[in-house]
């Protein structure tokens, strides 16, 4: 699979560089996703604005990587996908498990919000 990761301090943003995000290419990227998360990434910002068409196998890739940043209070957002992407993602009512906005900025922003508040969560909880 296609995809190019630009690894920042707070976040790592992934930018598919597929068309079609399908079983051809979906298996690979959720291994991928699982070691990324193994190797310490804390969140995830998945630039989907290449991706013309997906299936199953690639919503159930998102899925995993969804459950496995969140499971360690991280965030993972969908940035930037298409009319048809993001139609899929509501027909399979996913748009009230997954995090989407409509910018890669955005998506950006929203992790600083989500760091932020994680650490205004762990002051109260030390108090």
């Amino acid at each position: 699979m296609k995809y190019s990761i630009d690894k920042e301090e707070k976040y790592s943003l992934i930018k598919i560089k597929e068309e079609k995000f399908d079983s051809s290419v979906a298996s690979g990227f959720k291994s991928d996703l699982v070691t990324m998360q193994a190797e310490g990434v804390q969140n995830m910002v998945i630039d989907m604005s290449d991706v013309k068409y997906v299936d199953s196998s690639g919503l159930s890739a998102l899925l995993v990587g969804n459950r496995i940043i969140g499971e360690n209070g991280g965030a993972f957002i969908i940035a930037a996908p298409t009319e048809h992407t993001e139609k899929l993602i509501k027909i399979s009512q996913l748009d009230k498990v997954f995090d989407i906005l409509p910018t890669v900025h955005e998506a950006v922003e929203s992790v600083f919000m989500h760091e932020l508040e994680k650490g205004l969560g762990e002051e109260d909880d030390s108090e």
